[in-house]
């Protein structure tokens, strides 16, 4: 008996076409190259950065970053003055932006998400106007709102120089993008889901702690993230509402090193 073998070629449909040359591309060697480098040019200010913070200031002042494997000179006393010596004290200040940043996450979370809920599962009049209004609300800028909320803060509600005036703020301009993409996360899950906690008796509340909000922790999460960084290095916001003084974060504080120190490279670095 002779066994026949049938090789059977299957042409690639027009879609997938595209996919494996752009997957062949990327996972080549020369784009592994060019990843590489672009990764290290990327990293090379961050990097004579960080060398720089352990130099002394006559090396730094003598020769640059990239001299230091040739005399090396290294000290902590850089970060040990500017965390814990004289008048900068960033420890400090870095405690007052924890202390800022951890409540402008939490307020507009706890306050999207509920809204969120209700533009998506409840109806009441007006609902779809609102939302765009809410989503309408994300094209004003930051700037224009600083001097009126700047006047309420100072004349009505005493809230200058305060936390509560840089908490509210953040929180006030991160709702609008907040609800929008809370909403959007909730309306894709399955309505039978609803139905059936609905069938079950589960009022809102349950429906929104036991059903929804198990399913809805990456979108909360993901907000967080980007809520966090922002309000982290924030520097305009709490240089309006804070100012210089004792409740100042972390951005301002190294703004204020910066015109202390002058040619004090080793303290800016570190």
């Amino acid at each position: 008996m002779t066994a026949v073998t049938t090789d059977v070629t299957v042409d690639k449909t027009p879609e997938e076409k595209p996919t494996a040359t752009a997957r062949k591309a990327l996972t080549s060697p020369w784009a592994s190259v060019v990843a590489i480098f672009i990764a290290v040019l990327w990293t090379t200010p961050t990097f004579g950065l960080l060398v720089t913070s352990f130099r002394r200031p006559q090396d730094i002042v003598a020769n640059g970053w990239w001299n230091a494997a040739r005399h090396p000179n290294f000290t902590l006393s850089n970060y040990h003055e500017v965390i814990f010596g004289g008048g900068t004290r960033l420890s400090d200040f870095f405690i007052n932006s924890i202390i800022i940043t951890l409540p402008a996450v939490v307020i507009p979370v706890a306050l999207a998400t509920l809204a969120a809920y209700a533009f998506a599962w409840t109806k009441f009049k007006g609902r779809d106007s609102l939302f765009v209004a809410v989503f309408a609300l994300q094209v004003v800028p930051l700037q224009v709102a600083l001097i009126p909320l700047l006047t309420i803060y100072v004349r009505y509600l005493h809230l200058a120089n305060t936390y509560w005036s840089v908490w509210l703020s953040h929180s006030i301009f991160a709702l609008p993008f907040a609800i929008f993409l809370l909403h959007n996360f909730m309306k894709e899950i399955p309505e039978e889901l609803i139905e059936a906690a609905r069938m079950d008796g589960a009022n809102h509340a349950t429906i929104f702690f036991r059903v929804l909000m198990p399913l809805i922790e990456p979108a909360i999460a993901a907000f967080a993230i980007f809520q966090f960084l922002w309000v982290w290095n924030d520097l305009l916001v709490a240089l309006v509402f804070i100012g210089s003084g004792p409740n100042q974060p972390l951005p301002l504080a190294i703004k204020s090193l910066l015109g202390q120190q002058g040619q004090g490279w080793q303290l800016l670095t570190a």
